[in-house]
């Protein structure tokens, strides 16, 4: 009786086996299907491609465009009175507006910052006083033309200089 099971259960598992190597051999011809016919795609779409570039050889030829533009275009030969000697020729190019006169584009700059033109607010004097409470410029020696050459650095004697920030550097 054991027998008799194991011999039905090796009779399933051999009937299995023959289904999924058939599936296996059933995909394996859909893909190369597939393959085949990509590969004919591909093929009609190399041929496409070399007959557009012979198209475009054809259209592209100078001998067909130059008979084309003789026969569409008014054109004439160009003449050698067309051109003309360096001595003939302007020393500057024209000038288009007066250069002694406003700048017509800083003008039209101008307008347009002006107050009331775009509804903005005016920008602030910065040519104004300080405030009471701040404290008064003090001029750079540096800066200031008095003739004598001052230092801007404090020098203490032992090498270290304050600089402008007034913090000591080694």
């Amino acid at each position: 009786m054991t027998l008799r099971v194991f011999n039905l259960v090796v009779i399933a598992l051999l009937i299995l086996a023959a289904a999924y190597v058939y599936r296996i051999k059933f995909d394996s011809t859909v893909q190369a299907e597939r393959l085949a016919k990509i590969r004919g795609e591909l093929r009609r779409e190399r041929d496409a491609i070399a007959a557009l570039r012979a198209q475009w050889g054809e259209l592209d030829n100078p001998a067909r465009i130059e008979a084309l533009a003789e026969r569409y275009l008014p054109l004439k030969p160009v003449a050698p009175t067309q051109f003309s000697q360096f001595n003939q020729l302007p020393d500057r190019p024209p000038q288009f507006f007066k250069t002694d006169g406003p700048d017509p584009i800083g003008a039209a700059v101008d307008q347009l910052n002006e107050a009331g033109s775009t509804g903005s607010i005016a920008a602030p004097d910065v040519k104004a006083a300080p405030p009471d409470d701040a404290p008064a410029a003090v001029p750079d020696a540096a800066t200031e033309d008095t003739g004598d050459a001052v230092p801007n650095d404090a020098d203490d004697g032992d090498g270290a200089t304050a600089g402008k920030s007034g913090r000591l550097d080694r």
